[in-house]
């Protein structure tokens, strides 16, 4: 009879063993092709400003140029006054719209540089959600009763989970099931990371 009731409870205790699962989420992340194509159309659109920015970078250069040509002018000692007060007036507006060149230029550089980061933290949170329910589905669909992103840091960068007995990784799984209908390498356009945009 003790026998018995011993196999009863040594069978609910199997019952009752969770089952776990650990997942990186770092790695989903990084390896998904929706993130790479994201960070492809970013650098499109970063590179895009840097041509805009080194655009008006030329005329405010240009108008450097001129600025030091009429100063030379005005100290040349062979120049009559009254046209070095012409030339003087003519530097002063060229410096003038010299200034605020560079001022329009630097607040466009803000406002573009600052909607392209909300844009980028706007598709990550997109993707990162993706992730989330994929995990949550796989866990649902396999019986998971936990899954824990073994990617997570606490505060101090001490990883969440130092340990994990019989747990089961289910990245690659997730990365092959997230990866399918991802274009073939010869389809996607090389990434460029363009140079970083002059202030």
């Amino acid at each position: 009879m003790a026998f018995a009731a011993s196999l009863v409870s040594m069978a609910a205790a199997q019952e009752d063993k969770l089952k776990i699962a650990t997942v990186d989420m770092q790695e989903l992340f990084k390896q998904y092709f929706r993130t790479n194509e994201a960070q492809k159309q970013i650098n499109v659109e970063r590179a895009r400003i840097q041509k805009d920015n080194n655009e008006r970078l030329a005329r405010i250069r240009e108008l450097e140029t001129n600025l030091g040509n009429l100063k030379k002018q005005i100290e040349d000692p062979s120049i009559n006054d009254s046209k070095k007060q012409a030339l003087f007036k003519d530097w002063q507006m060229q410096q003038q719209e010299g200034i605020a060149l560079d001022r329009e230029r630097r607040e466009f550089l803000q406002r573009r540089n600052q909607a392209l980061n909300e844009k980028m933290v706007q598709r990550m949170k997109g993707i990162l959600e993706e992730l989330r329910k994929l995990v949550e589905e796989q866990a649902k669909s396999d019986d998971y009763d936990y899954v824990f992103d073994k990617s997570g840091l606490s505060t101090s960068q001490v990883p969440f989970l130092l340990y994990t007995k019989d747990a089961t990784d289910i990245t690659a799984g997730l990365l092959k099931n997230l990866n399918k209908d991802a274009p073939a390498e010869g389809d996607a356009p090389a990434e460029e990371t363009p140079a970083p945009v002059e202030e």
